[in-house]
């Protein structure tokens, strides 16, 4: 090589790893703030009454896994757009309804991630750069929509988050005058949560923060009652306020020059896809793997699950989940390895991302903030895997979650967006 040469890609170096700073000072700098609740019509943008929104890389409905095509026909029935899983079936082929991936409308969703016209949606705000993320309410376990399930329970539940669930829950967030998330998921960091597939200490505190005022609004005790039971039964409900933070993180971050920080990886049980600062909204795809580290329920394995998906892994871009798995003793049995394998991850995963993120400091590793900003780069070169900490759903009966585990990025995907960052920026070899 020429010292010419050398000299240019010292500089081109140079440059990405400035751009990349600016883009991990300002996803650190985001401070996402659940301000209201709503009706997905009224805010998503792009939404309509014939859209609905999926988890993942965009889809057809002919590529999508059986757990999501469910999930989307749960959302037709709900939205009155058909009577039941037959005649949906007919309806998608009409091609009347318009499939729409969430990250495209600043949207997440967990799993099937499935979003439609008059869902109540989380509304969080950043302050720093003003952007809006919106999320549905978790459902909870059981016969769920977003594991891929459409039975009278789905709706059933559906309904009540909607009709009765969430108009209480606007009040309580006007009253309050909002809620600010980092908070809430740095106190769930130091009491066990890795903010991924254990959300118990970030739920509680959640209900913590307003449960006085859910007793003191204008509604019956019996109504306060149930939806704080709705809450206090459900360990996963902040998840999909987690997500939302996260997403805020990752916008804020998007569309630097020269950047190779990672701003989504998402799912839809078909794809894999990642994002990249400098490369705009393009994804870069390869097949979502299957959970082979996983612990199933009863009568379960790995030939009865679907591939990974959700858009949940948005919160792994952030340093949480599978990078915070040290911080979260109980997950312990996914690493295989026990606790120490599950340091050992978190360390790892330091050695692909550019810097520590000072707000959620693992208590075992001397509050040292969990690894932060993935680079493609350090990806490709090291060829060590996000580890992503996700759930198994079945892929074919409609059970619903069967198990829970890790799960890794797939490593054509950073090859792929290596290429594209090269050939974008005319990058010679």
């Amino acid at each position: 090589m020429t010292d010419n040469k050398v000299t240019e890609n010292k500089y081109i170096a140079q440059q990405i790893n400035e751009a990349n700073k600016v883009a991990v000072e300002r996803l650190m700098s985001v401070q996402p703030i659940l301000t209201d609740v709503d009706t997905a019509l009224n805010v998503i943008p792009g939404m309509t009454p014939k859209t609905i929104l999926h988890s993942g890389p965009p889809i057809t409905w002919s590529r999508m896994c059986d757990p999501m095509k469910r999930a989307v026909k749960g959302a037709l029935i709900l939205e009155g757009l058909t009577k039941d899983n037959k005649s949906a079936e007919r309806l998608m082929k009409t091609k009347e309804i318009t499939l729409s991936a969430n990250h495209s409308h600043g949207s997440v969703g967990p799993m099937t991630g499935i979003i439609s016209a008059s869902m109540p949606v989380i509304v969080t705000k950043d302050l720093t750069y003003g952007n809006t993320s919106y999320s549905t309410f978790n459902e909870g376990g059981g016969k769920v929509l977003w594991f891929g399930a459409v039975e009278e329970e789905t709706i059933n539940k559906l309904l009540f988050i909607r009709d009765e669930f969430a108009p209480v829950m606007k009040k309580v967030i006007k009253r309050i005058g909002g809620i600010p998330i980092w908070s809430v998921l740095a106190q769930g960091i130091q009491m066990g949560d890795e903010c991924h597939n254990r959300h118990a200490a970030s739920t509680n505190i959640f209900l913590k923060n307003i449960v006085e005022t859910l007793f003191s609004i204008n509604i019956s005790k019996e109504k306060a009652f149930k939806v704080y039971k709705f809450i206090a039964g459900n360990s996963h409900f902040f998840l999909n306020i987690t997500m939302t933070a996260c997403k805020l993180a990752m916008v804020g971050a998007s569309d630097i020059k020269n950047s190779t920080i990672v701003t989504a990886m998402s799912r839809n049980g078909t794809d894999f896809g990642i994002r990249v600062s400098g490369l705009g909204d393009n994804w870069f795809i390869a097949p979502s793997p299957l959970l082979l580290d996983a612990l199933y329920n009863p009568g379960y394995g790995l030939d009865d699950g679907a591939p990974d998906i959700g858009d949940s892994s948005i919160i792994e871009t952030m340093g949480l989940g599978g990078f915070a798995i040290a911080a979260a003793p109980s997950m312990a049995s996914f690493a295989g390895g026990g606790f120490q394998e599950s340091v050992n991850i978190t360390k790892k995963m330091g050695q692909i991302t550019t810097t520590k993120n000072s707000k959620f400091g693992i208590p075992c590793l001397d509050f040292e903030g969990t690894p932060t900003g993935i680079d493609i780069r350090k990806v490709v070169e090291t060829e060590i895997l996000p580890s992503i900490n996700s759930a198994v759903i079945h892929k074919s009966s409609g059970a619903g979650q069967i198990g829970a585990g890790i799960v890794h990025a797939p490593y054509e995907c950073f090859t792929r967006a290596v290429m594209a960052f090269g050939k974008h920026y005319d990058l010679a070899a």
